[in-house]
Parts: structure tokens; sequence; C-alpha cells
């Protein structure tokens, strides 16, 4: 088979297997036996979590690579571009070495049906060593015990948080999805939680493999001050580190849990306050509460869940009041009538676009939903670019639009306005 181009490539590997999401690792364990994959020595971080895992791992990236290392960052979905996906020292990699890495893939692949998110994870983790990437920071697609980054032991295991999301396939309770998510963890390895209210499925999995589990607030912790904050881990403690401009609360968060992962593999890493102040006070991660203004006042965020959507509510709240119109798309199988009721009241009204995947919603399917729970007008208006028209003719001057629910809405809207 010649496929020459990365957009040729990407439409046939969403053929090669029917089902968009096939859990399991047999099928990529096996082609990676092919590939003979070389991790690094000590630094690969797997992060998984249902909201976060982005954010996190950029922190990472960050600081890994002020400290010296290469560094490679695999993340899901994209935004607008593939190769978003892959990074190598914060630098998207090219349409050239995508390529290169899918025909060595395929190569070796026999008749194994690898999956889209397979197809990719195997050309991050080729990429990666080829390079030889110092770091590996692999952000987990869905789940963790069965997602295809956990064919990697991890040196260093963290998820953020845990919340209802994907129940489809993790299961229908806080607890029963967390114990897929603990399934990253390794025996005699540093695992990190980032959140409060530990899910006693990632405590009860850490003891019986004998994984070394540390927590928000217990193994390292932090302090919010009016203009910085601090962290305290094991051995390194770091003053007047920089707010985030993004919902700080939860950024700091994410931070926090990032310098303790670095911390436990070497504290050596964070021996630069100077530059890690630095670092952290120049991160920002696209579409997470994303703001711009023009004729209006824009806030785009990637939430679509219902923690997300809580989060979201409390930093349009610190807002100042203005007149607000949601522009909104969701996946079909996400708990939209639980994500509006989080952001009811937020809004004036709220506009509905489609969402183009296998699992998307059409804008009219959407509104009806989102009508049966939320009091203010519901309007289905088709994609997202006419979405954000109509909202523009809907909301007055100096009115602010929130664009959310996915990231098939966030990336198109973050492109038309020319913030990404």
């Amino acid at each position: 088979m010649t496929l020459k181009s990365l957009p040729e490539w990407l439409i046939w590997q969403e053929s090669l297997n029917p089902a968009e999401i096939e859990l399991g690792l047999d099928r990529v364990l096996a082609v990676s036996r092919r590939l003979k994959l070389h991790p690094p020595a000590g630094y690969v971080f797997t992060v998984a979590g249902t909201n976060g895992k982005g954010s996190c791992a950029a922190a990472l990236e960050a600081l890994l690579q002020v400290s010296g290392l290469t560094t490679g960052l695999y993340t899901s979905p994209h935004l607008i571009r593939y190769n978003e996906r892959i990074r190598i020292n914060n630098q998207l990699v090219d349409d050239a070495i995508l390529v290169d890495a899918f025909e060595h893939i395929e190569s070796v692949r026999g008749d194994t049906p690898l999956t889209f998110f397979e197809f990719g994870t195997l050309a991050a983790l080729c990429i990666f060593g080829d390079r030889r990437c110092d770091a590996w920071i692999l952000e987990v697609g869905l789940g963790g015990r069965l997602d295809a980054t956990n064919l990697i032991d991890a040196d260093t295991a963290i998820i953020t948080t845990v919340d209802l999301d994907h129940q489809d396939w993790l299961g229908d309770t806080v607890e029963k999805i967390a114990a897929e998510k603990a399934g990253i963890m390794r025996p005699g390895k540093p695992a990190f939680y980032g959140d409060e209210n530990v899910p006693l499925s990632i405590r009860e999995y850490a003891q019986e493999i004998g994984a070394s589990l540390s927590c928000n607030g217990e193994a390292y912790s932090y302090c919010v001050h009016a203009d910085t904050w601090t962290w305290q881990g094991h051995e390194v403690s770091l003053s007047k580190l920089p707010m985030p401009s993004q919902c700080a609360q939860v950024q700091i968060k994410n931070q926090a849990l990032a310098l303790a992962a670095v911390e436990a593999c070497e504290p050596g890493l964070l021996s630069d306050p100077g530059q890690i102040r630095k670092v952290l006070g120049k991160l920002q991660v696209a579409g997470r509460f994303h703001e711009f203004s023009d004729t209006h006042h824009w806030v785009l965020d990637v939430a679509h869940n219902q923690q997300a959507a809580a989060v979201l509510r409390v930093g349009l709240q610190q807002l100042d009041k203005r007149p607000t119109t949601i522009v909104v798309g969701m996946l079909a199988d996400k708990q939209v009538e639980l994500f509006a009721q989080e952001l009811a009241g937020v809004a004036d009204c709220w506009l509905v676009c489609s969402t183009a995947a296998v699992r998307g919603s059409t804008a009219d399917e959407l509104a009806k939903r989102l009508s049966g729970v939320l009091d203010v007008p519901v309007e289905a208006t088709g994609e997202v670019l006419v979405a954000m028209d109509r909202a523009r003719e809907r909301a007055p001057v100096g009115g602010r639009i929130v664009i959310c629910g996915s990231f098939l809405v966030v990336g198109p809207a973050l492109e038309l306005l020319g913030l990404y």
C-alpha cells in the first residue's frame, strides 16, 4: 500500500477498524513488540483523569524542558491539526515525520486491525524513540487500564481527577471509573492523585500492587495568596509562583500536581526557582478558559462533562456581569443534561451547533435535549461557524459569547478568531 500524504493516511486509518473506540491492549501490544520500542530510562509520565490531563501534561512538558531534557508529548484529541497530538520540545512534528512513522508501523502491522487512536499512539512512541527524547509524557485517551498508552510502563503515573464521563466504556460510578484509571500505576513506582477526596479504588489498587501513591494535601500541598501561590513538596519548596491566567484555582491544582511528579523523578529538576516561575508564568493551554475581545468578549473552553462545566461556571461568575450567549456542540454520548444544569442561569440564550464525528450530535438533536433542562431560549443553528455568526447577531456589542462542549467546536472557533 502506498499512501503519500498525511490526510490520506488519517482517512485510511479511520477505515482500518470499524470501531472508533475499542479498549484493550492485545492489538497494540502485538504491533509494539514488532516495532521494538525503546522508552527512556526513568522519565515516562502517564497522565490519566477525567479533566485536567492536557493542562497537567503541558505543565510537565514545560518544567522538564526548562530543566534541559528533550521532551516528547503525546496528547489527544487535537483542536485543529492532527500534528498537535505529537510534540517534541513543544514543537509540533511535521507531516513527513508522521508519515514515516505510519509507514514503519504499517510495515510490521500484518493483519492486526489497529484503531485510529492506537495507530497514532504507536506513531508517537516511535517518533519519541527515534529522536531520543529524554522524557515521554503520555496523555491517556480514555480510562487508563486498557488504553493504548498503557502499553508502556509509567515511571510516574498521574491521575488528575475522577468524575463521571465515558460511562459506556468505564463504568457507571466514580469508583468504577477510578479503578480503570488506576490501571496506569506500576508496582514500586510513584503515583499521584491531584484532586481532593481520593477514590477508595485508587488507594486500594496502589496498596495491592505496591505503588507509592502521593495525594494532593497529603504528600504535597499548595497555598494560594493574593497574587502568587506557594508549593510544598517532599523536599522542595517554591514560593512566589505566578498566578495562571486561565481559571487560576484549577490550573494551580494541575501545576502543583506536575511539580510533585517532577520532584518524585528527580528533585534536582526543580533546583532553579527563577526558571520555574518564568516557565509557569508563560504557560497557556489553548482552549482552556481562553479569553479574547473584539466587538464581544469571547470565552472558549473545551469543557464537555459535568465536572468541567462546574469549573467553567465558577470562572464565568468571577468575570464582570454582561449579557451572555453560550454556543455549544457536544457528542451524543455525553451527559448533556447534567452539563447544561451546571451552566443553567449563566447565559441568556444557548445557540446549538452540530459536531462532525462518529459520535457527534446534530444541532436539532442536541437542542431538543437542552430544551428539556433550560428555561432560556435554545436555538439550533448548524455548524459552529454559523453559530458564531448568529451569536454576534444576538449578543449586544460588548456582550459575552461562550464557546464550549467539545474540541470539535472550540478548535474551529479558535481558528476563526485567529487565536490558534
